[in-house]
């Protein structure tokens, strides 16, 4: 992706090598980490809506369920109206499973259920941060370990339910944050470093990849004809951090 003074901008060739499933109904593509999801004010290249509106010549595409601009992993895009109600309503009725590849901080060495509620942290200057609370909304998520290596975790994460920053704030609750978060790892300054200044500065000493090492891998829709399943191949940059670490 061409590197702009702001950030990325996506060429056709690029997006046309991410895509996973497509038909007349939907767009399914493997997002790699660092691209925006919803429209930027710096053109429709600039981000995956954006961009998928120009690929597929259709003015309006529907995207039921975004993530975070430094995950990675699956989305899917409904082309025309039905296909984006039916994929919402089965969001909203937990009629979706989502299966994510992190990689923790710290040797996480049993599976395990974090039930915490979640709301806006207190005291922080990132107005977006969330915190578990006790007068938050409900939230439920499954970490299974699959590897541990010098002091990391590969770990299967699996949220219940979709509430902002989930993963990350639930990770970070355990004891064991996303690598490479930046605004729920070891300072949450970096965060506005970053925004501020880019990957510069004390940043490349204290965060061993560029984003935060998660990635959404699976993503299945329980519609009344059948399950409709996307999967995602783990991002080469994830994927290369983790083969570098010297196994245990």
């Amino acid at each position: 992706m061409p590197h702009t003074d702001w950030g990325w901008l996506i060429t056709e060739t690029e997006l046309r090598s991410w895509i996973i499933d497509e038909n007349d109904d939907l767009l399914a593509v493997n997002k790699p980490g660092l691209v925006v999801c919803h429209p930027c004010k710096h053109g429709p290249w600039s981000s995956l809506i954006g961009a998928c509106r120009e690929l597929t010549g259709l003015p309006v595409l529907h995207m039921p369920s975004r993530l975070d601009r430094e995950t990675s992993g699956v989305v899917v895009l409904a082309k025309n109206h039905s296909t984006g109600s039916l994929l919402q309503c089965a969001i909203q009725n937990r009629r979706v499973a989502k299966s994510y590849t992190s990689i923790l901080c710290g040797e996480l060495r049993e599976a395990v259920v974090v039930d915490q509620p979640i709301g806006r942290a207190t005291g922080s200057a990132v107005y977006l941060k969330q915190a578990v609370r006790a007068d938050g909304q409900p939230a439920r998520t499954h970490f299974t370990p699959l590897e541990t290596r010098a002091g990391y975790t590969l770990a299967r994460i699996q949220p219940e339910s979709g509430r902002l920053h989930q993963i990350r704030v639930h990770a970070a609750w355990l004891g064991h944050p996303v690598a490479a978060d930046k605004l729920y790892g070891p300072d949450e300054t970096l965060f506005l470093d970053f925004i501020r200044d880019g990957f510069t500065g004390r940043l490349p000493e204290m965060l061993p990849m560029h984003r935060q090492a998660l990635h959404a891998s699976e993503l299945v829709f329980h519609l009344l004809g059948g399950p409709l399943r996307f999967e995602a191949p783990l991002a080469p940059d994830i994927a290369g951090f983790w083969r570098g670490l010297p196994p245990d």
